[in-house]
């Protein structure tokens, strides 16, 4: 089978599966690619409303990159970098797919397999879940854009404390520490972020992938244009506008359709 699974739902929900249980869904340079093509894909597609992204099997969310690799794909500075160029455009493809994104992490997420956690919308742990990026181990140094997300998400004092003593924290802990939104049971993982995909799906999409680019843009230092303060306020004339608050009025559930 791929080692990188995509499944749709009729609720408009996607779910894609890191597929190398074997290897704890260790990252091949391959499935880096294949990744990234993936949300690419998954962002064009209008009917979609929300992205899961898992491990599969039951023992870990993704452990980072596939070591056993590196002798051949990372031996030198500019293999090192054309390898880190493909884990940037698809940290940034994820990071960047209009539709809300959500990590079903249990077991192992280290190394890249948090910094692909990192890149969703929310994160939502099994009490097995473990985070760290523990690369001084190796000697492997994080590179700026995969940083610059670590440090937006936890701040300095956390990121340094992780990469300067190779930390590996709990679920408990990352959630103390801003790294998880929430963490339950794990045999309670797959229903709740099922249900957390659900509720997100059940919201008018354009106003999610609104809230979004928003996010990502307020992150930018400069100064909002006259046209970027008026978006907001265009969501008046949409359909799912109309329907949404129309619905409110006739106390039913808003029929959404993304226009």
């Amino acid at each position: 089978m791929p080692d990188i699974l995509v499944d749709r739902d009729a609720a408009g929900i996607a779910t894609v599966t890191l597929n190398r249980p074997a290897s704890l869904n260790a990252l091949t340079r391959a499935m880096w690619g294949d990744l990234g093509a993936a949300f690419r894909a998954l962002d064009a597609d209008e009917a979609l409303r929300a992205v899961i992204l898992r491990g599969a099997g039951e023992r870990a969310f993704c452990p980072g990159a596939d070591i056993s690799e590196f002798s051949d794909a990372r031996a030198n500075a500019a293999q090192a970098r054309s390898y880190g160029d493909l884990i940037r455009a698809t940290l940034e493809a994820i990071r960047l797919c209009r539709h809300p994104t959500v990590a079903m992490i249990h077991g192992p997420c280290t190394g890249g397999g948090l910094e692909l956690a990192t890149m969703c919308d929310l994160r939502i742990a099994g009490d097995s879940g473990r985070f760290g990026i523990p690369i001084n181990r190796i000697g492997v140094v994080l590179g700026y854009p995969e940083y610059r997300a670590f440090l937006e998400l936890v701040g300095r004092a956390v990121a340094l404390e992780l990469l300067l003593e190779g930390k590996v924290i709990g679920a408990a802990e990352a959630q103390a520490k801003g790294l998880v939104n929430r963490v339950v049971p794990d045999a309670a993982l797959a229903e709740e972020v099922a249900a957390t995909a659900r509720r997100i799906a059940a919201g008018a999409p354009l106003a999610n992938r609104w809230h979004k680019k928003f996010a990502e843009r307020l992150a930018d230092p400069r100064p909002l244009t006259e046209a970027e303060y008026q978006e907001p306020y265009d969501a008046v004339e949409t359909e799912d506008y109309r329907e949404g608050t129309r619905a409110f009025l006739e106390k039913r559930k808003p029929a959404f359709r993304g226009r």
